[in-house]
């Protein structure tokens, strides 16, 4: 897996890093699947930005994937994370 970063869409705000490995990436999507590498609680209903490890930025949505938790004390979950737009190299 490949350490990245997730922030808040909102206010831009880092939440925390990531570990993530992409299932897809083409021109008409992207998506994947990531855990957190420290305990943070995050809304499924929010839009968050993924900053990868080459600094390609884009927005997402995650899906906690319910049947595939991590072990640990407290648990880390595996999410499913799905582009809602491209994948762009910041300025």
């Amino acid at each position: 897996m490949t350490i990245g970063k997730l922030y808040r869409h909102s206010d831009n705000e880092f939440i925390t890093e990531v570990n993530y490995k992409f299932q897809n990436e083409s021109e008409t999507g992207w998506w994947g699947e990531l855990t957190l590498i420290d305990y943070k609680k995050v809304n499924d209903n929010d839009i968050h930005i993924i900053e990868l490890a080459d600094r390609r930025r884009g927005r997402c949505r995650l899906r906690k994937r319910v049947n595939r938790a991590v072990s640990g004390i407290p648990p880390r979950y595996v999410y499913q994370f799905t582009g809602t737009s491209s994948l762009e190299q910041p300025e």
